[in-house]
């Protein structure tokens, strides 16, 4: 069994980290101390992935870089007796947002609302909450329950959205157009809003589960955001990254191969010169 003690430490410290980040305010974060900002797409429990994404950014040797992270649970590697691992790469980032608190963020992806919330998700007939649930009770017994509660309040605690100086917009994904009428970008900025925004049709959970990259929604949709530019994720890309639009990049890092994109916040940025920031791990 893992030391619960230690873990629940660890989550107390990193959910006061994530509240007081400097430029947060409510679930958004203003990057403005950032002069390069690394970017990740969706992880999903896999831990060489996570491992180079940190050799890559070198975050002890490069004071002014931030790291952005999304979607790190419900991945497919299993205990032996049962139950998701991906809980381990969520103590990995708890552990480096305590390391690094002002220049390490993680939004707040569909999957951790869906885990927080109990909003069922289900692929290929995998119960993905339980399989969660599973996995921590494998990892940590008669104090499970313990933990669990405690990575339930980290959820809570994260941000949904960042926006860098030079006006990029980088959130898990975007509303569609039949939500985007009714999205009210004022909520990113409170911490508590009613339970229907995390429901369908609320502004939160559409801004975590919508799929409509469409060139004019997704321009609607940064000019209710005031940005030029969106990175998300939340949509699988077979190349690790794709360019649905000449407004918006989504990024995958969660198979072969894997991307990210590392880019200069200090002057500003055209989509092509986004572009040329990809690499793959």
């Amino acid at each position: 069994m893992l030391d619960a003690d230690r873990r629940l430490r660890l989550m107390r410290q990193a959910i006061w980290a994530f509240l007081n980040t400097p430029g947060r305010q409510g679930r958004f974060v203003a990057l403005d101390s950032a002069s390069e900002v690394m970017v990740a797409g969706d992880m999903h429990g896999n831990l060489e992935n996570f491992k180079g994404l940190l050799d890559r950014a070198q975050l002890g040797t490069h004071p002014h870089r931030h790291l952005v992270m999304q979607e790190v649970i419900h991945g497919p590697h299993r205990y032996p007796l049962g139950g998701d691992k991906s809980h381990q790469i969520l103590e990995l980032v708890a552990a480096l947002k305590v390391q690094h608190p002002k220049h390490v963020h993680m939004l707040l992806g569909n999957h951790e609302m869906a885990q927080w919330t109990g909003q069922a998700i289900i692929k290929a007939s995998e119960k993905l909450n339980a399989l969660f649930r599973e996995g921590v009770d494998t990892a940590y017994g008669p104090r499970s329950g313990e933990v669990y509660a405690a990575f339930l309040e980290l959820f809570a605690a994260l941000p949904v959205a960042l926006r860098t100086p030079n006006r990029i917009f980088l959130s898990h994904s975007l509303p569609s157009a039949r939500n985007l009428d009714t999205f009210d970008p004022t909520l990113l900025k409170r911490l508590a809003v009613d339970g229907h925004e995390w429901k369908p049709g609320g502004t939160l959970h559409s801004l975590l589960w919508g799929r409509d990259t469409s060139l004019g929604n997704v321009e609607a949709f940064l000019r209710k955001v005031d940005a030029d530019l969106l990175i998300s994720g939340h949509i699988p890309c077979d190349n690790g990254f794709t360019v649905p639009n000449p407004r918006q990049l989504i990024l995958d890092t969660m198979k072969t191969p894997a991307c990210y994109c590392l880019f200069p916040t200090d002057r500003p940025l055209h989509h092509e010169e986004l572009l040329d920031c990809v690499g793959i791990l």
